[in-house]
């Protein structure tokens, strides 16, 4: 039978391999594939930041409870918490840019061959002699 501890840490080392590949990927991507893959990343519902941001809270909250059995110091407890807060305030600061980002990933407006109506500008400034 597999110990199921094992399976979580092949899990975590499958996650952070599947990481690195992403990071390759976004190096490499053209502008629209790279938004696209960061709208994902930062989905705040279900991205992959707001999943880290979780695990490290999960994380905490296990810290929380070996460091009252005496098991961890308090020090590993608070470290985890300013981690898992301060993950959670990168989120909601990246929130309000996702839509920004998510953006570059949409195709332009098809482009219209009727050249525009001209449009006068402030900046026209004619002399008379």
């Amino acid at each position: 039978m597999t110990d199921p501890s094992n399976s979580a840490v092949n899990l975590a080392k499958d996650i952070a391999f599947r990481l690195r590949v992403l990071d390759e990927y976004l190096t490499e991507a053209t502008p629209r594939h790279a938004s696209e893959i960061l709208s994902e990343v930062l989905d705040i519902e279900n991205g992959l930041l707001t999943g880290v941001t979780h695990l490290v809270e999960t994380g905490s909250r296990f810290a929380q409870s070996q460091a009252h059995r005496g098991m961890l110091p308090p020090e590993v407890w608070l470290a985890m918490g300013r981690a898992a807060n301060e993950l959670h305030s990168v989120g909601t600061d990246l929130d309000e840019h996702t839509a920004t980002i998510k953006q570059l990933g949409t195709p332009p407006a098809a482009v219209s061959t009727t050249p525009p109506n001209p449009v006068a500008s402030a900046m026209v400034v004619r002399r008379s002699r």
